[in-house]
């Protein structure tokens, strides 16, 4: 059985070494008796794939991707140009996009997480902003997104909209997160139910992040924006919908609603999810290198 190979980009400055956000995992997959490979990021994001995966050994066999976020175009030509070399992601472009863009796993999550309705592509005009403001009732509070990422932290600015049949300031809060997006707007405008959540001493939302392999939990954290954390979320009616998506390597965000129980307000892959520093990760790693 061929062990499989864990992918991290490469420092930009000394090509020869993991990006400095993944030495730490790069040094634990090591002592694990594991291997890794590198892969230049910037020339992928850059549309150089080849030179992106000229530093992969031809035949290096299959390979999970711990690295920066790529978009779904990105991850499907790191895919080829990888199978050209004799070297299978084990995270296949569709399931990488199934897992990492909202579309693709909400339906299966859909009941246990925010409900959502969103655009296609780009900016919504105010007539399309409207109507996508009456899918989801039109009225309420919500919360603006993309495909993939929120600007919480811009919250009031480009992110929560106090009431959505105030369609001036819904407009000017979605103006404004596409703005701040910029070219990193990942597919269309995302308007999502605001629920009440169990908030820290800071106001931040306390998540806990959950890493699945082949539908069990391998590692259970706090989000990596609240690494002070240390819930511990119910699992039992997330599992199925896991197991549902049939998606290999993904992570869960789950929240505490104020008034009681768990909601899933995030899927993503495993592949480009980051960890909280401070947490036991070598049991992760080993499931991947086992794998």
């Amino acid at each position: 059985m061929t062990v499989p190979v864990l992918l991290f980009p490469s420092d930009p400055l000394a090509p020869r070494r993991p990006d400095p956000h993944y030495v730490w995992e790069a040094q634990q997959v090591r002592e694990l008796g594991g291997q890794y490979v590198l892969l230049d990021h910037d020339a992928l994001t850059a549309g150089a794939v080849e030179e992106a995966v000229r530093r992969v050994p031809q035949g290096t066999g299959p390979l999970w991707y711990r690295g920066w976020m790529v978009s779904v175009g990105e991850y499907g030509r790191l895919a080829a140009a990888l199978a050209a070399r004799g070297c299978e992601l084990l995270t296949s472009p569709s399931s990488y996009a199934s897992a990492h863009e909202l579309p693709g796993w909400y339906p299966v999550f859909e009941g246990a997480t925010p409900e959502s309705a969103w655009t296609d592509g780009g900016a919504p005009g105010p007539v399309e902003l409207a109507a996508l403001a009456g899918r989801l009732g039109g009225r309420g509070p919500a919360v603006v997104k993309d495909f993939v990422k929120s600007r919480k932290h811009e919250w009031l600015e480009a992110c929560f909209v106090p009431e959505l049949a105030d369609l001036h300031a819904l407009d000017r809060v979605v103006a404004r997160f596409v703005e701040l997006q910029d070219d990193s707007l990942t597919g269309g405008v995302v308007l999502r139910r605001f629920e009440a959540f169990v908030r820290d001493a800071e106001g931040r939302a306390v998540e806990a992040r959950v890493w699945w392999l082949d539908g069990e939990p391998v590692l259970t954290g706090p989000h990596p924006d609240c690494p002070e954390a240390d819930p511990e979320p119910e699992l039992a009616e997330v599992q199925p919908l896991v197991r549902s998506l049939g998606c290999r390597f993904v992570t869960t965000d789950l929240a505490q609603l104020a008034e009681g129980g768990w909601r899933v307000v995030e899927v993503g892959d495993g592949q480009v999810s980051d960890l909280p520093r401070g947490v036991d990760v070598r049991g992760l790693l080993a499931s991947l290198i086992a794998a």
